[in-house]
């Protein structure tokens, strides 16, 4: 069985591998959604995904432009609001019990790191 949970200021990311249904888990210091095996490794992907456009997209604008990316699945859409090197994180779960939560500016950049440390997509 493997089971870690990495958490700091703003930020919880969890997977189980025992889990039998919920195997992830994404979260706030306020709010924490379960996700099956399928959305965690969508999550995962996608906020990687966006991560690399925002870093791309800061030879493109102004320092002063802010913009919106979104990235979607069949089971999740994700969305990245602000500047390329300060963005808030958006999600929305697609199917089943549905969800949805956000992660700061200041929470974000953490939040990638320990997607990168769990190495589960």
């Amino acid at each position: 069985m493997v089971r870690q949970v990495k958490s700091g200021e703003g930020w919880r990311l969890g997977w189980d591998s025992s889990a039998r249904e919920f195997s992830g888990l994404v979260g706030s210091d306020h709010w924490a959604i379960e996700l099956t095996t399928a959305e965690f490794n969508d999550f995962c992907r996608l906020a990687s995904q966006l991560a690399e456009t925002m870093r791309q997209m800061r030879q493109e604008l102004m320092e002063e432009e802010r913009l919106s990316c979104e990235a979607e699945s069949d089971l999740l859409w994700l969305e990245a609001e602000g500047y390329p090197h300060a963005y808030e994180l958006h999600l929305i779960l697609l199917t089943g019990r549905r969800g949805e939560g956000s992660w700061s500016a200041a929470a974000v950049p953490d939040l990638l790191q320990a997607i990168q440390v769990l190495h589960v997509f």
